[in-house]
């Protein structure tokens, strides 16, 4: 059995030194006196006096070591005992072979594959436990925005089908009651615009067509084609808002 050691750093390689102030504070604030996380880099000590990390490069393995505590580009904050392995030595040297194979340097994501993922699944493969919540927390409520805006995407797109097809519903309604009401009793030309069927009809085929609300083009087309009415008529019809409102 072995002793699994997590090192944890303050991220201050900023070249901006009120940058790195201003990282501490918040570490502070949201991990020392909150509990929530903060933004951390962290390395896995476990065999030796090496502690092993992942980070970006353009070519080769992102997977690195150094000496204990001793990461020039960050702060060292603490250290976390996370139990113990049964991995002999050899298993240790042989798991982080893989892993530098797994995990190339420009495979680095500051949100979903960062040095804290990589820990992960370096204590999983040790068969320990894996990094406390508030170490990585600040990604991971990255991630969570992430899939928010994906599956927000995805609903937009579902709406847009429905609308699309109720829109074809109605259009076939509104199509049949045309072809009904070929003779329909005597009418006023404004009434005929703003009811008539012809001008709906056109409204509702321009947004299967386009997606777009009619033109003003479309709406004089259906006037000179006997829908009846005066210009202002139609305009005062405002089919925006009716596409609004659908």
């Amino acid at each position: 059995m072995k002793e699994v050691v997590l090192h944890v750093y303050d991220v201050t390689n900023s070249d901006s030194e009120k940058t790195n102030n201003t990282i501490l504070q918040i570490n502070r604030i949201f991990k020392d006196r909150i509990g929530l996380g903060g933004i951390f880099h962290s390395a896995v000590q476990v065999y030796g006096e090496e502690e092993w990390s992942f980070g970006f490069c353009e070519n080769g393995s992102g997977v690195f070591s150094c000496p204990i505590g001793k990461n020039p580009m960050y702060t060292y904050r603490e250290c976390i005992v996370l139990g113990e392995t049964e991995c002999s030595i050899a298993t240790v040297n042989r798991i982080l072979r893989e892993l530098s194979r797994e995990w190339p340097g420009h495979s680095y994501d500051l949100l979903s594959r960062n040095c804290n993922h990589f820990c992960d699944v370096l204590c999983e493969r040790l068969a320990v436990p894996k990094l406390p919540g508030w170490v990585n927390r600040f990604a991971n409520a990255g991630d969570t925005a992430v899939v928010v805006a994906e599956n927000t995407a995805v609903k937009f797109r579902q709406a847009k089908t429905e609308i699309v097809n109720a829109s074809r519903v109605a259009y076939r309604f509104m199509a049949g009651l045309a072809s009904k009401n070929q003779n329909p009793q005597p009418e006023s030309p404004s009434n005929q615009s703003r009811n008539g069927p012809t001008f709906q009809g056109s409204w509702f085929k321009n947004i299967i067509s386009n997606g777009a609300k009619p033109s003003s083009s479309e709406s004089t087309s259906s006037h000179d084609t006997g829908t009846g009415g005066d210009e202002s008529s139609l305009q005062n019809q405002k089919p925006s808002e009716q596409s609004t409102r659908l």
